[in-house]
């Protein structure tokens, strides 16, 4: 297989075959730099030098009846996090603002639990619309779990852009990491926001003892998905949950687990999401090449690195913020990493 092959087909807009997508994941590490550069192909020829930052409120932490096992708001957790229900609308919005000043071009607005009640929807579309008043041009993308039927038309009715909803792992692995639901129900979400008009962002959690063909399984279910959205995550092992201690990923796993998505799906929008910190380290910059969009600041229950410090990165790596606004400010950028909602760094077992 000629790697570089892959790249000029995929900058087409062509996505590679399986064996191919599963040739990339077995790349050995000393050919890692030809991975990145032939994903960089289709990364550059359709997203340029730009960088999608995006900022998670999390609007209502842990009390979640599922069993996710990964998570650390699932059912039973013994992860130390904070947890609290409905932020006040005026507090979200306060939190969103903050996001925005740094750069963020994207806010995903996050609520814990099996899926959101009629009134729950309402609240999501009231801050929104406080949001977009302010900041018309920013995306609102929404994650609170399964849909009813209607949920997704009144989310798209309210301003909400996108909808995520991730798959996780694969089909095949799916009830070894949760019992209370199944992934088809995830699936089924994900269509429903598609169907509403919303952009469906979905995408998964790398390192939870899937094999490779179930990664290349992954990419391409999101694919014939239609993602427009890929977040990539990389396990965060939290205390207190049944993945704790695990870590299997190296930063050359994650490059080629990242290049291969890429190339699967060479126009979606491909982030690097939770995880990026503890696992590519000091190779983070190298994921811009393949990635187009990152979280900035923390995430859900964890701390990323320091809004300044993603962008400093994001800068470093020759890429300019898309849609960066001349306000933006260095304090803007501190105060990512002190919203509400942030618990402790997770760092990997001996």
């Amino acid at each position: 297989m000629q790697i570089a092959e892959l790249g000029k087909r995929a900058s087409t807009g062509e996505s590679i075959l399986r064996s191919e997508a599963l040739a990339v994941l077995a790349t050995p590490d000393e050919e890692i730099l030809d991975v990145v550069a032939a994903a960089s192909k289709p990364r550059f020829a359709f997203f340029g030098n730009r960088v999608r930052v995006n900022f998670l409120v999390n609007l209502k932490s842990g009390l979640c009846p599922e069993d996710c096992f990964y998570c650390s708001q699932r059912l039973g957790s013994g992860a130390d996090i904070l947890k609290y229900s409905w932020l006040p609308v005026d507090e979200a919005v306060a939190t969103a603002k903050a996001g925005i000043a740094a750069g963020a071009a994207r806010v995903c607005l996050v609520a814990s639990g099996t899926g959101p009640s009629n009134r729950e929807v309402g609240k999501i579309a009231d801050i929104t619309r406080a949001i977009k008043t302010a900041h018309p041009d920013v995306e609102i993308c929404a994650c609170a779990g399964f849909l009813k039927d209607g949920q997704a038309n009144s989310l798209a009715e309210s301003g909400v852009d996108a909808y995520n909803h991730n798959l996780n792992t694969a089909r095949s692995h799916y009830a070894q990491i949760c019992t209370t639901h199944t992934y088809d129900d995830r699936v089924d979400t994900v269509g429903k926001a598609r169907g509403s008009g919303l952009s469906p962002c979905s995408g998964f959690i790398a390192g939870m003892g899937e094999t490779h063909e179930q990664l290349v399984d992954l990419a391409f279910d999101l694919r014939d998905l239609a993602a427009d959205s890929i977040p990539v995550n990389f396990l965060l092992p939290f205390d207190g949950t049944p993945l704790k201690g695990t870590n299997q990923l190296t930063a050359h796993d994650c490059l080629r687990v990242l290049a291969m998505v890429r190339l699967v799906n060479p126009r979606s929008e491909v982030r690097i999401a939770a995880g990026r910190e503890l696992h590519l380290r000091s190779m983070q910059s190298l994921g811009l090449h393949i990635a187009n969009s990152i979280f900035l600041g923390d995430y859900l229950t964890s701390e990323g690195q320091p809004g300044q410090a993603d962008l400093d990165m994001i800068a470093d790596a020759g890429m300019v913020v898309d849609g960066m606004r001349p306000h933006r400010t260095d304090k803007a950028a501190e105060l990512v990493t002190r919203r509400r909602g942030a618990g402790t760094t997770v760092r990997p077992n001996a």
